[in-house]
């Protein structure tokens, strides 16, 4: 399953029913949201998993029992009932992606979407244990370890090799989000994506 089916499917309508009630969104603002947060999160996450150590820490990460995918059982109910310790986890896993450029990425987030940065935070910070737990899930079903993560990403993001030479894929589609230009810093190529 690549991101495009998660976010049409039955969870994504959940999020974007949720992050729309608690970020005081109509739904089309909060799935045009999300449809750009979510390739950046997995973006940078693929970019984390370029190095060995990165794929190593993302692997353990997955291992833990708060990213197995149990999450995604009810999610809807956890989102209305435990939003606030979810966006806590969120904002852990946020720092462990983007770093000191977390600010700078919801910005370029809050430009591309026109939402508030004030939202985009937040938004981020729901999404990223639900990026998680997803991955968890996908994880566990591909029976991976620390070196195929980069290919589960890439399969999510609909950038297997093959496919993203004959084109299509949702990292086709935002632009990109790995390190195009060789210079060691995907967040140009992240705000790149999103301007």
């Amino acid at each position: 399953m690549d991101l495009s089916e998660l976010l049409n499917g039955p969870i994504g309508q959940t999020v974007i029913n949720n992050v729309s009630r608690q970020l005081g969104m109509d739904e089309r603002q909060a799935a045009g949201a999300i449809s750009i947060a979510l390739p950046a999160i997995l973006g940078g996450l693929q970019r984390n998993v370029q190095s060995q150590q990165g794929a190593q820490n993302l692997n353990n990460a997955l291992n833990d029992a708060r990213h197995d995918g149990s999450l995604l059982e009810n999610i809807g109910g956890l989102l209305s009932g435990n939003a606030q310790a979810i966006s806590q986890d969120g904002g852990k896993i946020l720092e462990h992606i983007f770093g000191s450029n977390r600010p700078a990425v919801e910005q370029g987030i809050s430009q591309k979407t026109g939402i508030n940065l004030q939202k985009t935070g937040p938004l981020l910070a729901l999404l990223a244990p639900i990026v998680m737990a997803y991955l968890g899930k996908e994880k566990r079903q591909a029976n991976t370890n620390a070196g195929g993560l980069g290919d589960l990403l890439g399969g999510l993001l609909g950038g297997g090799q093959s496919q993203r030479q004959s084109g299509g894929g949702l990292m086709d589609m935002v632009g990109g989000l790995l390190d195009k230009n060789h210079d060691g810093n995907v967040l140009d190529d992240i705000l790149g994506m999103i301007k």
